[in-house]
């Protein structure tokens, strides 16, 4: 077990903090620079690099808190509302979608956080000190790592579903197999740290937010940091870019050989009756695929952060620049349902009963002829 010792911090404020300018400012103006407002008992948690800014202006603080306040209605809304359609609608219960309720559940864990934050910017700190930071940090860490497995999970259903229509559709206990092996996937660098068997959590940024531990020097730091950049982010991409690039590799197949049968039986066009099948998988592989990459856009720079803040140039890294991918991460766990159920036929339907205000879900018009067929196939398409 490895574990972090807080005389390296003191290390560090020597070398942060060194004679010179620095030092005879952060005497004078000590209430200026971000921690005067922190605990002496936890100032030890907070990394020196951070210490060595001023601390943002009170209007920052507020700005932050009311973005993150719009952010937690909104994702809150959009994640309850994809999660009552799912467990309130029978037909809705189908494997596929229990991929979905469970990105809904981690991005719901993701908005649960936006109110301590809130709090944190009121009293420009960590309001309920170490233990707040790290709950608030493993929360997270599951939200994190937990999304970007099911993305993964995601996709190799839609795989499946797609390229063997037949007898590779997923089963109810697969599905929840998978379901659970996401959390596990999730737990072992979210429990590692909180209990700092491995690395800790610690404040960054504004100090309002708290994420793994990576500016403290050291090898342990860095092999940390490296395994958990795979582990969270290289591997479930790799996941996903497999099943996806075999998704398309598929589709292209699949309609070469309807062109091919079409020509040879002096048709227009085969795609009717199976492709109308087809068509309403690619369609939901789609808002998939839009997921998946709103997770790259909104997970990228968290990662890029932490790479190099263990490895680069530290002087890039200012309290406000850190706070845009926390910013980004949370925006994504918001739009994901959003986008899910704007785009998902079924989805849309039964959420369009429950609030039927919500303009977004606005009844759509439906074209003249084949659209009873159209929509037996979505439904085949859900429940199978």
């Amino acid at each position: 077990m490895i574990s972090m010792n807080t005389s390296n911090y003191e290390h560090l404020d020597q070398h942060f903090f060194r004679s010179g300018i620095m030092q005879a400012q952060a005497a004078d103006f000590e209430d200026e620079f971000l921690g005067a407002k922190i605990d002496e008992d936890y100032l030890s948690y907070i990394h020196p690099h951070w210490r060595q800014y001023k601390s943002p202006a009170v209007y920052q603080h507020f700005l932050l808190g009311i973005v993150y306040t719009v952010i937690f209605c909104m994702g809150l809304m959009g994640n309850g509302l994809v999660l009552l359609a799912f467990f309130l609608n029978k037909p809705l219960r189908s494997p596929s979608n229990v991929f979905v309720a469970n990105l809904a559940i981690f991005d719901t864990i993701m908005m649960f956080k936006l109110p301590f934050f809130v709090l944190n910017s009121v009293v420009e700190g960590q309001i309920f000190g170490k233990i707040g930071c790290d709950v608030y940090a493993m929360a997270g860490a599951y939200s994190g790592m937990g999304a970007a497995i099911t993305n993964a999970a995601i996709a190799f259903d839609r795989y499946r579903t797609i390229a063997f229509p037949l007898d590779g559709r997923l089963g109810m206990k697969a599905a929840l197999g998978l379901v659970a092996g996401t959390w596990l996937w999730a737990t072992p660098f979210s429990i590692l740290p909180f209990f700092e068997l491995w690395s800790r959590f610690a404040p960054e940024g504004y100090l309002t937010t708290c994420s793994f531990d990576y500016l403290t020097e050291g090898q342990s730091t860095q092999i940390f940091t490296i395994v958990i950049f795979v582990w969270a982010y290289i591997i479930p991409l790799l996941l996903i870019a497999l099943f996806y690039s075999r998704i398309l590799s598929h589709v292209r197949e699949h309609e070469k050989m309807l062109r091919e049968q079409a020509k040879r039986m002096n048709v227009k066009s085969l795609s009717q009756g199976q492709g109308d099948e087809k068509s309403a998988e690619i369609k939901i592989a789609k808002v998939a695929i839009t997921i998946v990459f709103l997770f790259i856009c909104g997970w990228t720079p968290y990662a890029l952060v932490a790479i190099l803040g263990c490895f680069g140039d530290r002087g890039l890294m200012t309290p406000t620049f850190s706070m845009i991918p926390a910013v980004a991460c949370k925006t994504v766990a918001c739009i994901d349902p959003w986008i899910y159920a704007i785009n998902h036929p079924r989805f849309k339907a039964e959420i369009q009963k429950m609030v039927p205000w919500l303009c977004f879900f606005a009844p759509e018009k439906k074209p003249s002829g084949g659209d009873n067929k159209s929509e037996a196939t979505e439904a085949k398409t859900e429940t199978a």
